[in-house]
């Protein structure tokens, strides 16, 4: 086992993870950063990156991803690809274990990101990036002038719906309930767009391709009634999962999982940081992520040379 203690441990290699790596380790800090996957985190399935500056023709996702990487590293960061199945952070010196080795850490940053909630169909995965999508603000001028139906019922997804009604020729916003759960203001702006058209206690049944998505089935939960829509594109609304499950029972979360940590992305424990998707926060994007990981290893800063004063 290796017994090594870290001045810092970052969990996850998303663009929150990265830029924390990198401040950090310009800071002065040792810096070890465990990924499961590849660099990037849910970046790296988009093909397509148009909203984070500095790229004026834009990026794909797994470029992006390893060039936040490559940038970490540069200065010193180290990458270990592994999965972490356990943590111990409610010591001083946290614990963190992977299948194969035990890390030690003075700080540790929490960095495993959220996944978008999925319809559950057979080749959604398959579509992903290909008419499938989960964030319009990311994807969504792809499908200008076409046709796009938006799934869910929520402020996200009246949100998205309101976005695509600007750049599309129709959309249709598709709910599995009679009312929508978003906010009287989302409504009223949605009831007022000529191009949407909304499609009540329906859900999502098929997707039916041709290399790309060309149809969507959708059936009224009512009256049994089906129906085809032909779409470019399927924008899925319907929540985000926190990847938080390693941590239940030692940092606090609110009621829908994600961890509680404020603009300081400090934790309930100290020395324990969370930044980006996972933690409470009104936006989840890139280039929000790569914020809360410059500002978590400002306050790592802070902790490790009051805490440690050796360093």
């Amino acid at each position: 086992m290796q017994q090594k203690t870290y001045d810092v441990v970052i969990i996850g290699g998303g663009p929150a993870g990265y830029t924390a790596a990198l401040y950090c380790v310009r800071a002065g800090f040792v810096t070890l950063l465990l990924e499961k996957f590849s660099a990037g985190g849910q970046m790296i399935q988009t093909q397509q990156i148009d909203n984070y500056p500095g790229f004026f023709e834009g990026i794909d996702g797994f470029t992006l991803g390893d060039n936040m990487k490559k940038c970490a590293e540069r200065f010193g960061a180290t990458t270990v690809q592994q999965e972490v199945i356990s943590v111990d952070l409610k010591s001083k010196i946290k614990t963190i274990k992977t299948a194969s080795e035990q890390y030690f850490a003075k700080a540790v940053i929490l960095a495993t990101g959220a996944e978008h909630r999925k319809l559950g169909l057979e080749n959604e995965d398959e579509l992903s990036g290909r008419g499938v999508s989960y964030c319009a603000s990311c994807d969504g001028m792809f499908y200008k002038n076409k046709t796009v139906a938006v799934v869910g019922g929520g402020n996200t997804a009246a949100a998205e719906a309101l976005v695509l009604s600007r750049v599309c020729n129709k959309v249709y916003l598709i709910h599995r309930k009679s009312t929508m759960r978003a906010t009287k203001i989302y409504y009223e702006q949605l009831s007022k767009s000529e191009n949407v058209v909304f499609k009540w206690n329906c859900e999502v049944k098929k997707l039916i391709s041709d290399n790309k998505l060309k149809e969507i089935k959708i059936v009224n939960n009512k009256t049994n009634e089906s129906e085809n829509l032909q779409v470019d594109g399927l924008f899925i609304s319907v929540g985000m999962i926190p990847t938080t499950n390693l941590y239940k029972g030692q940092i606090n979360s609110d009621e829908w999982g994600y961890v509680i940590a404020d603009e300081t992305t400090k934790t309930n424990i100290p020395g324990v940081f969370a930044v980006g998707d996972l933690r409470t926060k009104p936006l989840r994007q890139i280039v929000t992520a790569t914020a809360d990981g410059a500002v978590a290893a400002h306050y790592v800063e802070k902790y490790l040379t009051t805490t440690f004063k050796d360093k």
